[in-house]
């Protein structure tokens, strides 16, 4: 091994910059909107190339150290700041980050823009400019100007528009539970991308995704209108009534079908931070974990779709929580600093490290 290492010899300067250009290539593609199966094709690849030559691993390292760093610094960062940054950086052309350009002056601008553009890709621009927003792995909860309650879970955020007529939250990102103080003549109503919910009573919970919006009454009733104020399927036009005990996800174009739920097991999730699962698919399992974990929990969702969950799992741990997944799953994780995990089922060519072997602690 020593004879091997020290016949190698030390890259030229414009080696190194290629090799740096080339690890700055697989970062900025790795951390690209990719289905899951390219994506883990791509890290494979990514591995590939770093045992090629250790000056290839030691490039990426060095590159995957500076996102970390990137993320402990947007946390002691200033919200105020962050907003003003943010509105300037809209005006330029994020393409530019990823022009493959030679020399070390274009190395650097490169690491200097990078955290700009990982921001963009986990804080996009409706998320940093909301009314109130929660940081990942935060929950924060607060009273609104008509006494309602507003708690919002991990790496949420909620514009409000309240006048004299009206009271109207929209749901940008993550989840809420909202407690909504009496005001019969101002409405309360709660819009997504997919609908909007009209508060007839209390408590209700509001998730958002990408594809659909999931509503959970725990007191009273909600009326739901679909974006196109359409009800396929059910013979209406008009809103469809949640009662308490209920739930119920929908998209701009459907609504599915009305499930029971024990209010008093999700009121307690909420309270005690538990994610509480019920026979669902791994993968919409690790969907929920990511969004309590900063960086990225890739995975092959057809590999993993078979295996279903019930279980109660830590939201405020989520290393824990993904360690009692490998515990009870034929399933192991490897992680690339803290901004990248892979999950993959056991049998997989991909190597697992000896330390995943153990609990996080």
């Amino acid at each position: 091994m020593t004879s091997m290492r020290s016949s190698r010899s030390k890259p030229s300067d414009p080696q190194i910059d290629e090799i740096a250009e080339q690890a700055a290539d697989w970062i900025v593609r790795l951390s690209e909107d990719l289905p899951a199966a390219d994506r883990a094709a791509l890290q494979i690849q990514f591995e590939q190339w770093q045992q090629l030559d250790p000056h290839h691993a030691a490039t990426a390292r060095s590159m995957l150290r500076v996102i970390e760093q990137t993320e402990q610094l947007r946390k002691t960062a200033h919200p105020a700041s962050a907003r003003v940054a943010m509105k300037a950086s809209l005006t330029e052309n994020r393409k530019d980050t990823r022009a493959r350009k030679t020399g070390v002056a274009v190395m650097l601008a490169f690491l200097l823009m990078l955290p700009i553009w990982l921001v963009l890709q986990f804080y996009p621009p409706t998320y940093l400019l909301s009314d109130a927003r929660t940081a990942t792995g935060e929950w924060h909860t607060q009273t609104l100007a008509d006494h309602s309650t507003l708690t919002l879970n991990s790496a949420s955020a909620v514009n409000f528009r309240f006048d004299a007529t009206q009271r109207h939250l929209q749901l940008v990102r993550g989840e809420i539970l909202i407690d909504v103080a009496a005001d019969p003549e101002r409405p309360f109503q709660v819009e997504t991308r997919h609908g909007r919910i009209r508060a007839l009573g209390t408590r209700f919970i509001v998730s958002l995704d990408e594809e659909t919006t999931t509503l959970t009454m725990l007191e009273s009733k909600a009326a739901i209108t679909l974006e196109n104020g359409h009800q396929p399927g059910r013979g209406t036009r008009g809103p469809l009534t949640l009662s308490a005990g209920e739930r119920v996800v929908f998209s701009d174009q459907w609504i599915g079908d009305i499930q029971t739920i024990d209010t008093h097991e999700i009121s307690n999730a909420w309270k005690f931070r538990h994610l509480l699962v019920e026979n669902q698919s791994l993968p919409q399992v690790l969907d929920t974990l990511s969004r309590y974990r900063p960086g990225l929990i890739r995975y092959n969702r057809q590999e993993l779709a078979h295996m279903n969950v019930s279980a109660v799992l830590p939201l405020d741990d989520i290393d824990q929580a993904l360690y009692l997944l490998t515990r009870n799953f034929p399933i192991r994780t490897h992680s690339y600093t803290s901004w990248l995990t892979l999950v993959e089922a056991i049998g997989t060519d991909h190597p697992a490290p000896s330390s995943d072997s153990n609990p996080p602690h």
